[in-house]
């Protein structure tokens, strides 16, 4: 992984090394118009300094840059159409297919297919030469579009300048190993890269709030020889799965491949270390028991004199008995024996959290106010996001009999019926009040102030419901859209198998129902077109949708992506979806990078993917952010077969109450607005860095979220 490109990606800094001077003011010029083309530009401090630098150098910096903002919008690749004028030019369905089978009763190859599958009383599309198959190639399609028209609405990313590369990349390095959420592939693909990097010549981080980013680090120090920062079994266990190259989240099981010694030494000496320190660690090993043994068989601990990682085996194995803090509850629970369980829990306070919502159900009036007591008594323990976790949670029980929506680590959510006993109103009132109170203590020694436009984003309390990308926001924020011209699209390039990715727009009334639908079934329909089906991306392929926002007669646009056949999100080569804003005036080709307002990685598990929801309120759209997959089936994916499925899920997402932005100002008194350059430093939240702010001040942008949840 480049580290310049991850810094320009990462931060929206141009690393600037010592180098040569000289007058490079005119290649500086083309430089930024180029940056333009893609909707971003140099700030004048960095304009300034690199117009102080040699040619050559210059242009070294610029290659690097201008790659690395391509591929953040998306615009690495060729974005071709099946229908080449598209959003012009688009046929009628029927007579679309009509044109495709006729072609084919010309060809006598594809005519005696034609007649085989009629036989058997069937069409197959994909079987016809000319449909889903490219009938002209990127240039001739920009050749039959007209040339794209700024606006000054587009979109203008400033980049401005960095350090030189090195403590560019060991400021980011510090700042990711610091985050106080959980991160998603791309955040630990990037942490990993810059452990690397800065193993030998940068401070190495002592504060690791995150497990998962703990193990990616204590990898680089097994290679340093340095200490291991692990407190918990399961700490050595994500870091064996580090070195295996496995999942350090342990949401799927790692393939332990064999140890150097030394490694089997290092992990077992931390594995003893920690249960001599703590015998009641060996309590968590159950969970992950069959792992224990897998990874026994490869670390031989008989081989070494440690008699307490032994024990881990052992507990493994079933030779040892070690109940954990949660069976140690449950035996509690069955026994009604609440304010117990409570208690017992107080060792653990971030369980005690997580379970909060069972003890409360599970208490008489009696006890309820032990368990609220309790749980105040400790909420100084707990990490910020736990904080944050419980006051959404609290949030959205108030109502019963609604359904509940589950949401896994890879992004795939379902519904079920909320089968919960109510908990008193005056109980949420008062642990509501506890969890304001410590939150606002954590994050009210800074001196706020908020633009009003992130007000609706909602509060990161887990990375892994961002997608990797540009202009990604946390699960349930909301942005306004301006404009009423919606162009979405996804690219896709397959590795190893034919693949067929279908873009879809699902159209709902407010009430979730009357549904319709663009797809490469229905190419023209409810205000909008679809630039046409392509079955197959050796090199890569795109699909759009453009939406007339103003003559839609929805309320809610929800685009999916289907996998028709082949390779799943994880298994192509690469996959991202996005969307544009422009305005009709503007022509242009269908994908304009300055246009860009969102593009995120395609990377689930499941088989249809719903990244985000454009929904009406009153006479404006807002687009919501969602990054949800559903299963799907292996193949054959359809939105006429999902429309239900999707309909539910949506409209849970929709309902539910996030924390957002705006709940942090309230909660710290925050001033909304711009910040007042005479004043003294504050912590500004906005969508970008402001032009004039007091020295010593915090700017905390989209890309930067997790560093508003305290630790």
């Amino acid at each position: 992984m480049d580290i310049n490109d991850l810094v320009v990606r990462r931060t929206l800094r141009v690393p600037v090394p010592e180098g040569p001077s000289g007058d490079a003011a005119a290649v500086v010029r083309q430089f930024d118009a180029v940056l333009m083309s893609a909707g971003f530009k140099l700030s004048s401090e960095l304009f300034s300094i690199l117009s102080q630098r040699d040619s050559g150098f210059v242009m070294d910096i610029a290659v690097g840059t201008l790659g690395a903002v391509r591929r953040m919008v998306g615009d690495h690749v060729e974005h071709n159409v099946y229908f080449r004028d598209f959003p012009r030019g688009v046929p009628d369905t029927v007579e679309f297919w009509t044109e495709c089978l006729l072609e084919a009763l010309a060809d006598p190859e594809a005519a005696a297919q034609v007649a085989a599958d009629a036989r058997i009383g069937t069409l197959n599309l994909l079987s016809l030469p000319k449909y889903g198959r490219y009938q002209h190639d990127y240039l001739e399609m920009l050749d039959h579009h007209e040339r794209f028209v700024e606006d000054a609405a587009d979109r203008v990313t400033v980049l401005r300048a960095g350090g030189d590369p090195s403590s560019e990349a060991g400021e980011l390095y510090g700042a990711l190993a610091a985050a106080t959420i959980p991160g998603n592939d791309d955040d630990r693909a990037a942490l990993t890269a810059l452990a690397e990097f800065c193993a030998f010549d940068h401070v190495q981080p002592q504060d690791i709030p995150i497990r998962e980013n703990r193990a990616l680090i204590n990898r680089v120090r097994v290679d340093l020889g340095a200490p291991l920062l692990v407190d918990t079994v399961t700490d050595v266990l994500r870091l064996a799965c580090a070195i295996s190259d496995g999942d350090v989240t342990l949401a799927s099981p790692t393939r332990f491949g064999g140890f150097p010694r030394r490694a089997r030494r290092t992990l077992l000496t931390a594995l003893n270390g920690v249960v001599e320190a703590n015998p009641a660690a060996l309590g968590d090993v159950n969970r992950y028991a069959e792992r224990w043994k897998r990874l026994g068989e490869r670390l031989h601990p008989h081989e070494f004199a440690l008699p307490h990682a032994a024990d881990v085996f052992a507990v493994a194995r079933g030779q040892k008995s070690a109940p954990s803090l949660a069976a140690r509850v449950e035996d509690l629970l069955t026994r009604d024996d609440v304010p117990g369980a409570t208690r017992l829990l107080r060792n653990a306070p971030g369980q005690l959290f997580r379970s909060a919502d069972r003890l409360l159900r599970s208490a008489n009036e009696r006890d309820l106010p032990t368990v609220t007591a309790e749980i105040g008594a400790v909420a100084g323990q707990v990490s910020g996001r736990v904080l944050l976790s419980l006051r959404e949670h609290l949030e959205n029980r108030e109502a019963p009999g609604k359904r509940r929506v589950f949401i896994n680590q890879s992004a795939r959510g379902h519904i079920a019926p909320d089968q919960r006993e109510p908990i008193p109103g005056a109980i949420l009132t008062e642990l509501r009040e506890i969890l304001d109170a410590e939150l606002r203590t954590r994050l009210g020694d800074r001196r706020w102030v908020v633009a009003p436009d992130v007000l609706d984003i909602a509060l990161p309390i887990s990375g892994k419901a961002i997608a990797d990308g540009f202009g990604t926001l946390p699960r349930g924020s909301r942005l306004p859209i301006a404009g009423n011209l919606l162009r979405f699209f996804v690219y896709w390039r397959e590795a190893r198998q034919t693949t067929d990715f279908d873009l879809s727009a699902l159209m709902l009334d407010a009430d979730f129902g009357n549904p319709e639908w663009l797809s490469y079934t229905n190419l023209t329909a409810v205000g909008g077109s679809h630039s046409g089906d392509v079955i197959e991306a050796p090199e890569g392929a795109s699909e759009f949708i453009d939406l007339d926002l103003s003559k839609v007669p929805c309320d809610i646009v929800i685009p999916q992506v289907n996998i028709f056949s082949g390779e799943g999100f994880g298994q192509v080569a690469e996959s991202f979806f996005g969307y544009m804003l422009r305005t009709a005036e503007q022509e242009g080709a269908p994908f304009e990078p300055r246009t860009v307002r969102m593009k995120s990685g395609l990377r689930g598990r499941g088989r249809v993917a719903l990244p985000m929801v454009f929904v009406r309120t009153g006479n404006e759209w807002v687009a919501l952010s969602t990054h949800l997959h559903l299963t799907g089936e292996q193949d054959g994916n359809q939105v006429e077969d999902n429309h239900i499925s999707t309909s539910d899920l949506v409209g849970s997402i929709l309902r539910r109450k996030y924390l957002t932005i705006r709940y942090l100002a309230e909660l710290t008194g925050a001033r909304i607005g711009a910040p007042d350059p005479a004043g003294g430093p504050v912590t500004y939240v906005g969508m970008e860095v402001p032009q004039e702010l007091p020295d010593g001040s915090t700017v905390i942008t989209p890309g930067y979220l997790g560093e508003i949840v305290p630790a």
